[in-house]
């Protein structure tokens, strides 16, 4: 009989559904390109994909004409016990206003 010392903390949380606790999140980001500078505006979070991109979608919709508004959805994995780092953090689309006022989104990722 051992102690298992070897035992985590994830394993030993009272909170925990099981062994796995790992949270994805999708975060939007809207930004105004000027003067070669993007200044961050509009953003938020989401555990969903498909709410993600309809906030960013509506948020770019609203930004004034010519501003040069661009927006993307990052995906993020939050494990039990760590910070998040860019490990963590990917890019998977960008999303662009045409001329006729449509986002468009562009995978980033393969």
């Amino acid at each position: 009989m051992g102690l298992h010392m070897e035992l985590s903390a994830r394993e030993d949380c009272l909170y925990c559904a099981g062994p796995e606790q790992v949270v994805e999140m999708f975060e939007w980001e809207v930004f105004t390109t000027s003067g070669g500078t993007d200044d961050l505006g509009p953003c938020g979070t989401s555990s969903g994909q498909a709410p993600s991109m309809d906030a960013l979608r509506t948020a770019l919709r609203q930004m004034a004409p010519n501003t040069g508004a661009w927006g993307r959805i990052t995906h993020r994995v939050y494990d039990f016990g760590t910070v998040p780092d860019d490990w963590s953090r990917q890019v998977i689309f960008r999303a662009t206003v045409d001329p006729a006022g449509s986002v468009r989104f562009t995978r980033t990722m393969p």
